[in-house]
């Protein structure tokens, strides 16, 4: 398999396996993450996450803040179940037992690479400026937003603006016409004057949404428009417990499209 492909599947396993706990912030099972990265047996598995913890440790980093042990439960037949030890993982978690598996394993050389890619891209974004960030993010959000409604699609929504606008109500706790209204801004442009901030709560809400659907197979325009609208008041609720700003106060930009355009004079230039 050629190097692009590996590292695309590694990405699609490793989001696939996602989950969000009851505060909408992600999280990844170890038990479900470590055959992924090539280790089946639970023994040696618990050893790299162990020295993980670790590494997190000698960093200066707080292990309870992305490493966090917890209990299974699983059936072992005849009704009956029993308990074993499990670990909740945080993304960055998830990133130091990748550096600190074995390189020969061909799952976590690719794994080490995946992650080298992602850094890499995150240290990109945090050197662009306020408007790099939000061409970055708008083409993003629109990327996304067509897969979500692909999803959408699959699952039974034929009414497209209500299951949008569900999302909406969820996240700025007021329907998009409202919050159009209320930012002075024409029918459709929400997202074109939205800043990087504003940006980025809506990419979280779609993307998240967009996994939700998928992993608890929800089906039918109700269903799937209220799972969009939960989701979207779980980002609201993260933002509230950050002490930031809600969405329907953050100022308006420059239209986004004058920026395009901008950038597409200099380039011509």
């Amino acid at each position: 398999m050629a190097p692009q492909l590996t590292l695309l599947s590694l990405n699609k396993n490793f989001e696939d396996i996602k989950k969000l706990d009851d505060n909408g912030v992600e999280y990844w099972d170890g038990r479900e993450l470590m055959p992924i990265l090539g280790y089946p047996k639970w023994e040696k598995a618990e050893y790299v996450i162990k020295r993980a913890a670790q590494a997190c440790l000698n960093s200066g980093e707080s292990i309870e803040n992305h490493f966090h042990r917890t209990v299974k439960m699983v059936e072992i037949g005849s009704r009956s179940v029993r308990e074993i030890q499990n670990w909740k993982l945080d993304r960055y978690a998830c990133y130091l037992i990748a550096q600190n598996g074995d390189p020969y394993k061909k799952e976590i050389a690719e794994a080490q690479t995946y992650f080298a890619i992602q850094t890499r891209k995150q240290e990109l974004i945090g050197q662009m400026d306020e408007n790099q960030k939000r061409l970055y993010i708008r083409g993003q959000v629109s990327e996304h937003n067509k897969k979500l409604f692909s999803t959408a699609k699959k699952s039974g929504v034929t009414n497209f603006g209500s299951f949008n606008d569900a999302g909406y109500l969820g996240l700025y706790n007021m329907h998009l016409s409202q919050v159009e209204e209320k930012k002075n801004i024409k029918k459709g442009e929400l997202l074109d004057h939205a800043s990087a901030t504003e940006l980025a709560a809506n990419l979280f809400r779609i993307t998240q949404t967009d996994d939700k659907l998928k992993k608890e197979k929800i089906h039918g325009q109700a269903r799937s428009s209220r799972t969009h609208f939960e989701v979207g008041k779980k980002v609201r609720q993260t933002i509230k417990e950050l002490g930031g700003t809600m969405p329907e106060l953050l100022p308006i930009e420059t239209n986004i499209n004058k920026l395009q355009d901008n950038k597409k004079k200099k380039a011509i230039k």
